[in-house]
């Protein structure tokens, strides 16, 4: 399928068929996606937990505010988390990084404020979030993006000691009454010459 005709069918699912599991190897894929994702310089502070226990879920979906019956229906869910202990992850990149990559963020810690360093640090989970959003559709799999969670009670029942999670997303088969899908609800967006310039 080509990329413009994967993103005209790509919808954001509301309810999912619970009893259609995920074949293990698309979830591998999606995990070999997410691993190669780029980031500004290279950082990658990020960690990408996929939740299949049924449990967990269990227990992340009364913390899930109005997304709840997604993470319970859905049978994954992956939990995208930024590294919010600087300390820590300075840690990570002298151990992991080559020293190049090393000395352009540590001029960059150097000239940015804790706060706007973790901004920054932020922003480059969202860029995974698109990859992977992209991805389940290639894989034809659907998904939600969900930032309506508690993320404060996500990285307790995850155990993120240094990282803080950000936004999870649903993946699953939509299902048979899915209201949002696209034949029921049709792509909406504004005006194209509203959006894309051309200089």
């Amino acid at each position: 399928m080509e990329i413009l005709e994967l993103m005209q069918k790509r919808y954001t699912a509301k309810q999912y068929n619970a009893e259609k599991a995920i074949p293990q190897d698309k979830i591998e894929i999606l995990k070999e996606v997410l691993y190669l994702c780029p980031s500004s310089i290279n950082i990658q502070p990020w960690k990408f937990t996929f939740v299949q226990n049924p449990e967990i879920k269990a227990q992340l979906a009364k913390v899930s505010m109005h997304n709840a019956e997604k993470v319970t229906q859905a049978p994954l869910i992956i939990v995208f988390s930024v590294a919010d202990d600087l300390d820590a992850f300075q840690k990570v990149v002298a151990t992991e990084l080559p020293e190049a990559r090393q000395k352009w963020y540590n001029q960059i810690k150097a000239n940015t404020s804790s706060a706007d360093l973790k901004q920054w640090l932020t922003q480059q989970v969202y860029i995974a979030l698109g990859v992977a959003l992209t991805a389940s559709a290639a894989l034809e799999l659907d998904s939600t993006p969900m930032e309506g969670i508690e993320t404060d009670q996500y990285k307790t029942i995850l155990n993120l000691e240094t990282f803080q999670p950000v936004v999870a997303m649903a993946v699953g088969y939509a299902a048979a009454d899915d209201f949002n899908r696209i034949e029921v609800a049709p792509k909406s967006r504004r005006v194209k010459d509203n959006v894309i310039d051309c200089i």
